[in-house]
């Protein structure tokens, strides 16, 4: 259901609310809670308690045993409470168009379909306000009323537990920054996508003036300078997928957990978030120094190409950070409406696939490319 954030239950979760208790049953990937119902149900709560803990979709439409209104339904999308595990995209064939397994039109009801792993079903979603209370009266998470990263080191979370809930986006007020440190240091913590140019272009401009004193000719200095370009759009898919994506590798403890949330859990949680979606300057501060050394580590042998190569690879990055907010918050020429509705689905359909920001090369590559997906009527 479009803006709604329900948990994922296991298939054991959902069997195991099979009385007259705690009675859950199934349609498709959803789950709905029916133990209010039970004494309601015209023909009685035995009936339901058949089907307790499991999936109900056939004997809805039975006619033999009784064909249900559209009354049924509606009371059951009353008693949503959650997903089965993430529904899995009909393998891509040549020529076909993807549609997504256990949606409106396979599910026997006119529900828009959501995806179990975020609670949403398209990228308008992500833009819809989130209700602030009862988000958090809800889903016991992080209150967005309040500063987030004393809650997240303080909260006591399961590893499991948080990352299925920061990767349910929720939305702050129209796409203000919810407050992170609640002091003098939020300021410290967003950074307008300007800045990103403004400071590194000049640096790099200087950096390849200084590589250029060591080539005979600009041609070799291009291709140089390009190949840099070629290794940041690898190193954009592994540092995606491998650092910030890190998630069921993290250590299940605070520590772990907040590192996450600082990294990059933040921009799942809060996608449109403007602040806070360019890299911050002191924390690629930290990585650029691994990667100079690195590239004249492997062009130990000539200074000037390997500060080419670095400095291409520079430029890669910010042409990255600033396609990746333009992605979020502008309307784009055609190719890059492709690239942005890509990109999205990264964030409100799966978020263990689409790595690849400034293209999908690197997905194709890795077998993790995100399956196109049409809405089915």
């Amino acid at each position: 259901m479009p803006g709604r954030i329900l948990p994922t239950l296991s298939q054991a979760e959902v069997e195991s609310h099979n009385s007259a208790k705690s009675c859950y049953v199934t349609i498709g990937a959803k789950v709905y809670d029916v133990t209010d119902f039970l004494d309601a149900h015209p023909g009685g709560a035995d009936l339901i308690l058949d089907y307790a803990g499991k999936d109900i979709a056939q004997i809805l439409k039975d006619e033999d045993s009784h064909e249900h209104s559209d009354a049924a339904y509606e009371v059951l999308d009353d008693s949503l409470v959650g997903f089965l595990p993430a529904e899995k995209l009909a393998p891509h064939t040549q020529g076909q168009k993807q549609e997504k397994i256990g949606d409106a039109s396979t599910n026997g009801t006119g529900a828009p379909p959501a995806y179990s792993r975020t609670g949403m079903s398209c990228e308008e979603d992500l833009s819809k306000d989130t209700d602030l209370t009862q988000d958090y009266k809800t889903h016991k998470f992080l209150d967005l009323n309040k500063p987030l990263l004393l809650q997240v080191w303080n909260g006591g979370f399961s590893k499991e537990f948080y990352l299925d809930q920061v990767h349910r986006p929720r939305h702050y007020k129209g796409g203000a920054s919810a407050p992170l440190f609640g002091n003098f240091l939020e300021p410290l913590s967003m950074t307008p996508w300007w800045m990103i140019p403004l400071l590194w272009l000049p640096m790099d401009a200087y950096g390849t003036y200084l590589a250029a004193q060591g080539f005979e000719n600009y041609g070799a200095l291009a291709i140089s300078w390009l190949s840099g370009i070629l290794v940041w759009t690898l190193l954009e898919y592994i540092l995606h997928r491998c650092l910030f994506h890190l998630d069921y590798y993290l250590p299940d403890n605070r520590v772990g957990i907040t590192l996450h949330f600082v990294l990059h859990g933040i921009h799942h949680y809060l996608p449109m978030d403007k602040y806070r979606l360019v890299m911050p300057p002191a924390l690629f501060m930290i990585l650029v120094g691994p990667f100079w050394k690195l590239a004249h580590t492997i062009f130990f042998f000539n200074w000037h190409m390997g500060t080419a190569v670095f400095c291409g690879g520079i430029f890669g990055y910010v042409m990255y950070d600033m396609t990746h907010y333009f992605l979020h918050h502008k309307n784009l020429p055609l190719y890059y409406k492709g690239l942005k509705k890509y990109h999205l689905a990264h964030h409100f359909q799966d978020y263990e696939l689409g790595f690849g920001v400034t293209s999908a090369f690197w997905d194709r590559i890795f077998n993790t490319e995100l399956p196109t997906v049409v809405k089915t009527k």
